[in-house]
């Protein structure tokens, strides 16, 4: 059967069946370690038995003489001997061999291989075929070789256009420069490039870019935080410009990092096309977005409730903020405060508003007391009769006195939950928010920047929140007004990037109007010029696309793109930041004084540039056209926009994909790719998320070069994480990689990757797996040395022979 599937697919194939009988099998040839004597293996017909001469025929030779009879005899006596003492210690050897096992040689180490390829230049591969699989020798040389040849780039026919079988490009998810590319990047990589190549192999003009994120918030973060691990200081010590110039070394040296990742994982990107969200003609390319949306009147400004982290005074997008599931009481240590000092979560307290003029009472329940200074009404549902008499009455505030109405709400009241009156928080909670605004109530901020209360919190003022807490618990007991407190099921937003716990407060920030947005990215999607992969993903689409907000989109940092936005300032007035109408939006300050000027008519004005920057997923949102150089017509937007594809893990289809969407959509008028496949979320062996704390990170070098757990602990070292995590961290490696990460390569690598996509939404990345496809890739190596070696290319020991086989020219014209 063998032989029949061999013959149907190959001319090569062919010719090694029809080849001299096959006496050893490739399984037998998969052991590199095994030598075998060449004469075992030489075709029967050129076998020589052991000890015979080699017959000589002459003409006219006389009888030997006695004597040389003698002398033969004595020869043939003396081989006689010898035969048997050979035949003697080959019945003996299975003893000596067991002798020999008890004393163990010590071979002397292999030689270090070097490669002596200069860089750039084609690797001499027609030397001795070595012994075994060794990925760092097969691997070396080719890439730098192939880049400088120019085969990433993509080909145009002699008339300068793209070839006759069309185009097809993908712009490569940009990695943020916090850190190292982690074993999703590898994951990603090895997908997409074996898409690129496939459509090279088939004639494509193909178009693979690189580029990076600045990734505003979390490499802010991170910088910050080396800073005050290294130096003791924060960013406010240094000021703006000269933290801007660490952060900006940060980033050098990171990219320069991640981009030997990206090589050493094969991507075989186009790097003269490389792009960094700030770059300069990048930089443009927002600006003009950010204008072009506010003309349309997709971006405004306005006074709205926000994720906003105390530690990093900043807000946060949602994906930003990870939610800690408690299922009952926890005491938990907030960023900020004293490490010795520890606050309840977990709980909800019950607690009385008094009726006003009445000796009734109003009970109501929440898991943050300290909100309740800012509560400016009470809901319940019109339909419960327990309050049907309270509609349109008050109560009043314990602590200042405030009247409180008494409104009814059948959208945010449940009236088989709890008591069924709900207090309501306008300005903290994102529910009360929304009933503030359908009632019309007051709005009252509690909270400055830095988490400690204003003039608004009465006796609590300059008090930080979570002291308010407790405190106010004490103060309702003294006024007997406390009920109870129970364990209670729920989840605490937390900051990604600093682990505090987040707030919701209003801030007057700048928006994107989302729901049109949404509901032309549905209506395109439903056309069918969107095709989202799986199927379970395309689902996930439509749902959250039909239940869109509004999104913030400024921050308060100092990295990042800064808001092309100037505030118009009259002589003698003070005006309202949050008035979108009191902002002048421009490309550059100079058309910004024209605006202004126009808009002044004479009168006298200054204006001051915001000095918030933009969301990172606001410039990662145009990647797919900003790289090709919009807003100007390139050659570049010509020919490879919209992108082929995005391939991209689903975790972000909400987040980074619908923004590309929608600014696609409305500033290119087309979707900027065409179609969209969700790969699975990496976890580790036991399906846990990859995190630095729990050790289970993977840097995909670690695995193509092998790593041993010494420095995979030094590694951990080099970051941010306290003593403490580190420790931790450092056991959850010693239960994964007892004996360090084994060298692999990167095909091992990328085949296991690939392998793993056959199905589910999340891979349980296995490094003996990685190491089985290495072992996988040594099987092929050996199996392709044993066909050379029955084509006469080499000999058992891989030695190069000289051979006239030629191969036949492949019938397909591409580029690796």
């Amino acid at each position: 059967m063998l032989r029949n599937i061999l013959t149907r697919h190959s001319p090569l194939a062919t010719r090694l069946v029809q080849h001299r009988p096959i006496y050893r099998s490739i399984a037998a040839m998969s052991a590199p370690e095994t030598t075998v004597p060449a004469q075992e293996t030489r075709p029967v017909e050129q076998a020589k038995p052991a000890g015979a001469e080699p017959a000589v025929a002459t003409e006219g030779v006389a009888e030997q003489s006695k004597k040389g009879a003698k002398k033969e005899a004595k020869r043939l006596e003396k081989l006689a001997k010898a035969a048997t003492k050979t035949s003697s210690a080959q019945t003996q050897a299975p003893k000596k061999e067991k002798a020999e096992k008890k004393e163990k040689k010590v071979e002397a180490p292999a030689e270090a291989w070097v490669n002596t390829t200069p860089k750039g230049e084609k690797k001499d591969v027609s030397g001795n075929f070595p012994a075994g699989y060794d990925p760092t020798q097969v691997e070396a040389a080719h890439y730098d070789w192939w880049n400088a040849k120019g085969f990433f780039k993509p080909r145009y026919g002699a008339d300068g256009k793209p070839l006759k079988k069309g185009t097809f490009s993908i712009t490569f998810p940009p990695p943020n420069v916090t850190g190292n590319l982690h074993i999703g990047h590898a994951l990603t990589v090895s997908l997409q490039d074996a898409l690129i190549r496939w459509k090279r192999m088939q004639g494509y003009s193909v178009l693979y870019l690189p580029g990076y994120d600045h990734a505003g918030i979390a490499t802010q973060a991170v910088v910050e935080q080396r800073l005050l691990k290294t130096e003791g200081h924060s960013r406010h010590h240094y000021g703006r410009e000269k933290f801007l110039e660490k952060v900006w070394e940060w980033k050098d040296q990171y990219q320069q990092k991640i981009t030997l990742q990206m090589t050493r994982l094969g991507g075989s990107f186009d790097w003269d096309k490389v792009a960094f969200t700030m770059d300069d003609n990048l930089s443009v390319a927002v600006r003009e977005a950010f204008v072009q949306m506010h003309e349309k009147g997709l971006l405004y400004r306005a006074n709205r409730l926000v994720n906003w982290c105390v530690y990093l005074n900043t807000s946060l997008s949602n994906l930003e903020v990870d939610q800690l599931p408690l299922t009952g009481r926890k005491k938990l240590n907030v960023k900020g405060y004293d490490p010795k000092e520890f606050f309840e979560f977990g709980v909800i307290t019950s607690f009385a508003y008094p009726i006003e003029n009445s000796e009734e009472r109003i009970i109501v329940a929440t898991t943050r007391p300290e909100t309740m200074l800012g509560d400016t009404a009470i809901a319940v549902h019109p339909d419960d009769k327990r309050y049907t008499h309270l509609h349109g009455k008050f109560a009043v505030h314990p602590f200042n006195g405030r009247r409180i109405p008494i409104i009814t709400d059948a959208i945010t009241v449940d009236m088989e939950f709890g008591t069924g009156a709900v207090k309501i928080t306008p300005a903290h909670d994102p529910n009360d928010f929304e009933c503030g605004l359908r009632n019309k109530l007051e709005f009252i901020n509690l909270m400055n920047d830095d988490g400690t209360y204003n003039e608004n919190a009465g006796p609590y003022k300059g008090m930080k929140r979570f002291h308010i807490r407790n405190q106010i618990i004490i103060d309702l007991k003294e006024k007997g007004l406390f009920v109870e407190q129970n364990d209670n099921e729920m989840q605490i937003p937390i900051c990604s990037r600093s682990g505090d716990v987040v707030e919701q407060i209003i801030k007057p920030q700048w928006w994107i109007n989302c729901k049109p947005l949404a509901e032309d990215a549905l209506k395109r999607t439903r056309a069918g010029e969107l095709e989202i992969k799986p199927k379970t993903s395309a689902g996930d689409w439509v749902r959250w696309m039909e239940n869109m907000q509004d999104w913030c989109i400024s921050r308060q940092l100092w990295w990042g793109h800064r808001c092309p936005a100037w505030l118009l300032k009259f002589d003698g007035e003070a005006p309202d930041s949050s008035d979108d109408k009191n902002w002048i939006v421009a490309r550059t300050e100079e058309e910004a004084q024209e605006k202004a000027a126009a808009r002044a008519n004479g009168r006298k004005f200054t204006i001051e540039q915001d000095e918030d920057v933009l969301d990172t997923w606001f410039s990662s949102g145009l990647w797919p056209f900003s790289t090709m150089g919009w807003p100007n017509k390139t050659a570049d937007m010509e020919n490879f926009y919209p992108n082929s594809i995005l391939e991209t893990g689903w975790d972000i289809l909400f987040f980074w994909v619908a923004r590309m969407v929608f600014f696609g959509n409305s500033l290119t008028d087309v979707m900027p790719f065409k179609e969209v496949y969700c790969h699975p979320m990496v976890r580790d062996a036991y399906g846990r998320k990859m995190s630095k704390s729990l050790g289970n990170v993977i840097d995909p070098l670690d695995v193509i070069t092998g790593q041993n757990l010494a420095k995979l602990h030094g590694d951990l070292r080099q970051g941010n994480l306290p003593e403490k995590e580190i420790i931790k961290a450092e056991e959850g490696q010693k239960k994964l990689y007892p004996k360090g990460i084994p060298e692999c390569g990167t095909d091992a690598l990328r085949f296991t990757l690939c392998n793993y996509t056959s199905g589910g939404r999340d891979i349980n990345m296995d490094i003996g797996r990685v190491e089985g496809y290495r072992k996988f890739c040594n099987k092929l190596w050996n199996a392709t040395k044993f066909c050379l070696f029955r084509m006469d290319a080499v000999d058992l020991a891989g030695v190069r022979q000289t051979s006239s086989f030629v191969p036949n020219a492949s019938h397909l014209v591409c580029h690796l």
